[in-house]
């Protein structure tokens, strides 16, 4: 029996028609409990039945941040995803978000017996329960199946092309790695580099995997190394070093990344046969009666706009000269209003001092709704 899909939206978006709704749902899977899965699904806005796009996250270094995951974090790159034609699901894993279960992911990474294969396994374990759960929806075509992953996800969707589910045509990793508890340190790194190995050995899914060149996690050099095993081995993918990204390329499969990596997807799909549309359905559009900072830049603006339409907890936070830092999709109010003033603060520098301007759906400051 499926569970039942419930419908979220974190406020109330115009009346003209959306061409992609989002919706949250919970996933059964072994070792999950009663609680199941944590997912979100954004697809384009009609009866009919698409291609599943499935989306998974990283694992943060510190422990104690698994659980303050949301799925909804990863909205925009599913959003891209979506108007591109996709039913696009993000899912977390057991041990993080909401999601059901104990951490059944844990490597030993920089223990005496590190075993990264059997972390990529349990990964996968969950995306394949997820597929099958999701190949019975109406609003899936299950014959045409594409697993994305950054980080650990990235593992995790390697390790899930060793052992397809049916359907599975292709898959990207983002940056796809895990044991790395501080910048530009990976422990055990030679352990890893055989579960790629071990992972190639059966995988045959095509892949494209993209390492930024400035990525602080896993180099240049651990990456090709990454490649090098799993390729050798017999596994199939197309290797993308793109340019270096802000200060850690490691975070390119982001919103901020947004004007990047999704020609890089293209291409690789293009070369796959898997383009479902010749143009992108439309992006949320936001309400029009609630007043931005007067302070902003028009590229600030558009920013504000696209905030307008992303989920709570959310807070925006803008300084006198119009430097500004958001969040959304964060568990509690608390956390989402520090990070946006801290990611404000970060952009105006230390001469200026930074505002809240709106916390979910309240406006903080005199300057309300036009």
């Amino acid at each position: 029996m499926l569970w039942p899909l419930l419908c979220f939206h974190a406020l109330a978006l115009p009346a003209r028609e959306q061409e992609l709704v989002e919706y949250k749902l919970r996933i059964p899977a072994p070792g999950a409990g009663r609680e199941g899965l944590e997912a979100v699904m954004v697809r384009p806005n009609d009866a009919r039945a698409h291609p599943l796009a499935l989306l998974n996250h990283g694992a943060p270094r510190a422990a104690n941040e698994r659980g303050k995951m949301t799925p909804w974090e990863m909205l925009p790159q599913a959003r891209e995803f979506a108007r591109r034609g996709w039913t696009t699901v993000i899912v977390m894993r057991r041990g993080y978000g909401d999601s059901g279960g104990g951490f059944a992911e844990d490597a030993d990474a920089c223990g005496r017996h590190p075993d990264f294969y059997r972390s990529g396994v349990q990964s996968a374990n969950d995306l394949r329960a997820a597929i099958a759960y999701l190949s019975k929806f109406s609003e899936v075509d299950p014959s045409r199946i594409i697993s994305v992953g950054r980080s650990a996800g990235g593992f995790a969707t390697v390790a899930l092309t060793a052992n397809p589910p049916p359907g599975l045509v292709a898959a990207i990793s983002f940056a796809g790695g895990r044991g790395s508890p501080a910048k530009d340190t990976v422990c055990d790194s030679e352990d890893l580099i055989e579960a790629f190995r071990a992972f190639g050995k059966k995988s045959r899914i095509p892949m494209l995997w993209v390492y930024a060149q400035n990525d602080h996690y896993f180099s240049p050099h651990l990456a090709a190394e990454f490649y090098q095993a799993f390729t050798q081995a017999g596994g199939r993918a197309k290797f993308v070093s793109a340019d270096p990204f802000r200060t850690d390329g490691h975070e390119l499969f982001s919103l901020g990344g947004i004007r990047i990596w999704p020609a890089i997807v293209d291409d690789f799909l293009k070369s796959q046969n898997l383009v479902l549309r010749q143009t992108l359905l439309n992006l949320p559009e936001p309400p029009d009666n609630i007043a931005p900072p007067s302070q902003l830049s028009a590229s600030g603006l558009a920013d504000f706009r696209r905030f307008l339409t992303y989920p709570q907890h959310r807070a925006f936070a803008v300084s006198p000269s119009g430097q500004f830092g958001y969040t959304f999709g964060f568990r509690n109010e608390k956390d989402a209003t520090r990070t946006a003033e801290d990611r404000c603060s970060s952009a105006a520098g230390k001469t200026e001092r930074c505002t809240l301007y709106m916390v979910d759906d309240a406006i903080m400051s005199k300057q309300l709704t036009r």
